[in-house]
């Protein structure tokens, strides 16, 4: 019985994959549970398992290519089980989607068994030979073959049935010498260099899952979440102060404490309490959690990924440090698992780092706010009729008014200001 391999959703707010590499080659044999490929999410690279046994019959979507997620990418079936039927469906809902008009993709499906009953299309029709016979070889196969300008009818097979399969496709390429001229792959020629100077023109990078996503997502929150803002200054001479004893006591464990990881412990002890602010809108009622879930925004390569330290508000400077050294690493390395970057109830973005001194950060919905934290800073300030030097940074904090209106936030900034100014504060 024949099995559609479909774009699983691997990700709670997926809604289309990018085969980053097939794991399993056209004819090879699978098995339920199988790896077939890993697939790049809006957030991480995930693992796509096989849900039958058989061969990889065909498969529909090549590496580097995308998918809304429901799309059928791969066929497994037996080695001489007709498979016509399925393959022609997968050919349709390609084309459908190139004109435009793909239809609306299952949520969240599963690869699933199929005993033949998808809607029959005609298969694509197989090239002739040198001979006049027909070639069998699968639309990866033939697709690979056109690319790379390789005669189907002068390969043997290695597939079921003497098919021809990417791996044969590929090994022809791999041993042919290259001859062909620039302009046969349909690309220009290089324009010459000319003392005039050198040509205009761009580059196009490609978007990936993860930069598709945010582009969506603050699309969504900036437009139909009402934003203000909330900015205040605190003086960080006693957190400097307590880093500096902090580290000193954690040096023979390697651990090592930094303002972010003050700001966080600040903010979560803040937010318990001041739960009007550690909440979520959900159109009908408003959701203020007994938790406090810290996001916590990191820059990936393509991006911004924002794992979460779960119960932020009873957990210490060092574990909440090491948490988001551990995750902040697999985050760049997209291994992070789906639970660990979902459900934060309020969100630190900190620019501090690189130089910043003040900035205001979109909320990532339905968490209510965000903090936009600076760098800190030496700062001329008046105190007690003298100009000194202090240690200052600033904080913006950006408010969902649905939920927070202006005193409640305000009030929590008061709350996270005394606690940074007095460290001693997060401990009562």
């Amino acid at each position: 019985m024949a099995t559609k391999v479909h774009m699983e959703a691997l990700s709670p707010t997926m809604e289309e994959g990018q085969v980053v590499k097939w794991l399993k080659a056209e004819g090879d044999a699978v098995k339920n549970g199988d790896i077939l490929a890993e697939i790049e999410t809006d957030k991480a690279t995930m693992e796509l398992v096989a849900r039958g046994d058989g061969t990889l019959r065909t498969i529909l979507l090549t590496e580097g290519g995308t998918a809304p997620v429901g799309e059928v990418i791969a066929v497994i079936a037996g080695a001489d089980e007709d498979i016509s039927d399925l393959v022609g469906a997968g050919a349709k809902s390609k084309s459908d989607k190139e004109s435009g008009d793909s239809g609306e993709a299952p949520s969240a499906p599963s690869n699933e068994s199929d005993p033949g009953s998808a809607e029959t299309v005609e298969a694509p029709a197989a090239a002739p030979a040198a001979d006049g016979s027909r070639v069998k070889a699968s639309p990866l196969a033939r697709r690979l073959a056109e690319d790379a300008g390789v005669d189907l009818g002068s390969l043997e097979g290695s597939g079921p049935g003497g098919r021809i399969v990417k791996r044969d496709v590929e090994a022809a390429r791999d041993a042919a010498p290259s001859t062909a001229a620039p302009a046969a792959s349909g690309a220009p020629a290089p324009r010459p260099w000319s003392d005039a100077g050198a040509a205009e023109g761009h580059d196009e990078v490609k978007v990936s899952q993860m930069r598709k996503t945010i582009a969506r997502r603050l699309t969504e929150s900036l437009a139909p979440v009402p934003h203000f803002f909330l900015t205040m200054d605190v003086d960080m001479g006693r957190v400097v102060d307590a880093r500096k004893r902090v580290n000193a006591l954690v040096e023979g464990s390697g651990d090592k404490v930094s303002f972010n990881d003050f700001v966080l412990k600040a903010t979560a002890a803040a937010l318990a309490r001041h739960p009007e602010c550690n909440a979520a809108w959900h159109g009908d009622h408003i959701k203020r959690f007994h938790h406090v879930h810290m996001g916590v925004a990191v820059a990936v390569d393509d991006g911004l990924i924002t794992p979460v330290v779960k119960h932020a508000d009873r957990k210490g400077l060092v574990q909440i440090s090491r948490e988001v050294k551990e995750m902040a690493g697999r985050a760049r390395e997209k291994k992070l698992k789906p639970d660990e970057y979902t459900g934060a109830t309020f969100s630190v973005s900190n620019l501090g780092m690189f130089g910043i001194h003040e900035f205001t950060a979109i909320i990532n919905p339905p968490e209510a706010g965000i903090l936009a934290v600076g760098g800190v800073e030496d700062t001329p300030v008046a105190v007690d009729g003298q100009v000194v030097i202090r240690p200052r940074m600033r904080v913006t904090m950006s408010c969902d008014h649905r939920v927070i209106d202006g005193a409640q936030g305000s009030r929590f900034l008061r709350t996270l200001k005394a606690m940074l100014e007095e460290p001693a504060a997060i401990l009562v």
